[in-house]
């Protein structure tokens, strides 16, 4: 860690500890340290495959076999990676009041894997396998194995928030709400360029930490702004707090 980074660690510490209420919002950065392939950086998925052909409505409608194929991928992908020490840090914050809640854009399910409880998922989850026909559950090897559905026998997809489709409502006014009250939003490994939760961080009325690889700011105002990893950055903060109640 650099002096600058030291000195800005050592103010978010001192923030989350005076914080009676904090968020976090995590985007594919956050979950890119544990080996998941994010949309767009150099090395992305969509620089091999373009979203609006595959992750939209119309493509599991029309051309259901390469939708099956695109997130067949992404599933596996999670599978064979898991939570990092990041997710981890922001569980044990919650267990021990410093963290409310996570809202993510994340489907991979890692901040429930990390055991953080109280998170909303406003694009989804992978795993939550259902039917397209009536939303009958599934599992994740019946839609692998390309199944249908065992009450129904439609197609399944899993349970995302494709192009097309509107986010969830309830978990987006509950995230939004939480926003609005925080005293401090943490807003970890997201570029903001998707809407509508790219309207997020200028919802809130507290103060706003950026921590993410990519500066983004000149879009957006935040209070502090931590480049680089988010695991070490959490992991650097959590280390400083316990540092200081000693």
């Amino acid at each position: 860690m650099t002096t600058e980074n030291n000195q800005k660690i050592r103010k978010l510490a001192d923030w989350l500890t005076e914080s009676q209420n904090t968020i976090a919002f995590t985007g594919a950065g956050m979950s890119t340290e544990s080996g998941i392939p994010d949309f767009r950086s150099d090395k992305g998925l969509w620089t091999k495959t373009d979203p609006m052909e595959v992750a939209t409505v119309e493509a599991m409608s029309r051309r259901y076999d390469l939708f099956h194929e695109f997130y067949s991928l992404r599933i596996k992908n999670v599978q064979h990676a898991e939570p990092h020490a990041g997710h981890k840090v922001l569980a044990e914050w919650e267990n021990k009041g410093k963290l409310t809640a996570i809202a993510t854009q994340n489907v991979d399910r890692y901040h429930h894997k990390s055991g953080s409880k109280n998170v909303y998922e406003l694009h989804g989850a992978l795993e939550n396998i259902r039917c397209i026909d009536h939303g009958h559950s599934a599992t994740t090897d019946e839609f692998l194995n390309q199944q249908t559905c065992a009450r129904c026998g439609s197609l399944l997809r899993p349970g995302v928030v494709l192009f097309g489709e509107m986010l969830p409502q309830n978990t987006w006014t509950q995230a939004l709400n939480l926003i609005q009250q925080s005293e401090l939003l943490l807003i970890i490994g997201t570029s903001l360029k998707v809407h509508p939760v790219n309207q997020l961080p200028s919802m809130a009325k507290g103060r706003v930490v950026l921590i993410n690889r990519e500066n983004i700011e000149g879009t957006y105002h935040f209070d502090l702004t931590l480049s680089g990893s988010a695991g070490e950055i959490l992991q650097a903060t959590d280390q400083m707090i316990q540092g200081e109640s000693e």
